[in-house]
């Protein structure tokens, strides 16, 4: 499996900003289609965003116009950029790459917590 490490969580008003970042190992990002997930407590996990091997995003309605996903695959990194953050995107959220027939491999997670 690709290791993938996600950094760039944290404690921020309502308001705020934060950029999530992905990073891995190998080749194999740059061919990938890749997404950031989440999990808030005591909810399912969500898609949030997702970006193609060229460049195509797609987003949750519930993040558009807020947040942008992007990739830089020379540095085999993907980041979320989280503008005007609310309360309810408070969760846990991880990074994934799609592995086709192999199935996706995920992060560990990075924690961002947005107060009121």
């Amino acid at each position: 499996q690709v290791q993938l490490v996600e950094s760039g969580g944290g404690l921020v008003q309502a308001g705020g900003s934060l950029r999530l970042s992905c990073a891995g190992s190998g080749s194999i990002f740059s061919s990938r289609a890749m997404a950031w997930y989440r999990q808030a407590p005591g909810k399912q996990r969500e898609l949030v965003a997702a970006i193609t091997s060229g460049g195509s995003t797609n987003y949750a309605d519930s993040v558009k116009g807020r947040f942008t996903i992007s990739r830089d695959n020379a540095k085999n990194t993907v980041y979320l950029q989280m503008n005007s953050l609310k309360p309810e995107d408070t969760a846990v959220y991880y990074c994934m790459i799609d592995m086709g027939y192999r199935g996706p491999d995920w992060g560990r997670g990075t924690q961002v917590t947005v107060s009121s």
